[in-house]
């Protein structure tokens, strides 16, 4: 297995689905527990059948576009997650910061209810403005099989996350 080769397509193009609508602007990393937010679909593409069946479930997975990371700002080696130096240097890769190659997050939040084309959660961490690129329902068995292990740092780090 060549390690050197570059795969065969250099971009991938998606567009966002919706943004979201939160009083939460400010970058800060903890306490999203109890921020409601509204995921606001894009009106000229959607309509209000592709929400329909969403409230038969209790919490969504979101995936959103981290769009106020500057580029020069992506991590792709390694370093302290938070720049904590009390915690070990691990790859980008092994940590969920949000100055992450392509500035993907995914978010599993709180369905409160759907509004015509706003869907009211909690706990979403995406600011205000943030792109929406998909919506999934979460479903139990979606989640971890067995045993689920996490180092210490990884615990004390989202200990305030939520």
């Amino acid at each position: 297995m060549d390690r050197t080769a570059r795969p065969q397509f250099d971009e991938i193009t998606l567009r966002p689905i919706g943004q979201v609508v939160s009083l939460r602007g400010e970058l800060t990393d903890d306490h999203w527990g109890e921020v409601p937010a509204v995921i606001r679909l894009d009106g000229a593409v959607y309509g209000e059948e592709s929400l329909s069946g969403l409230t038969d479930f209790s919490h969504l997975e979101v995936v959103f576009h981290f769009h106020r990371v500057p580029e020069d700002e992506i991590e792709s080696g390694a370093r302290h997650p938070r720049g904590n130096p009390d915690w070990p240097v691990v790859g980008i890769f092994a940590q969920r910061g949000k100055n992450r190659p392509n500035r993907l997050g995914v978010s599993r939040c709180t369905l409160v209810k759907v509004d015509g084309l706003d869907v009211h959660v909690l706990g979403l961490d995406a600011v205000d403005g943030t792109p929406v690129l998909d919506i999934k329902p979460y479903l139990h068995e979606f989640g971890p099989r067995g045993e689920l292990r996490q180092p210490q740092w990884a615990t004390e780090l989202v200990a305030q996350y939520y």
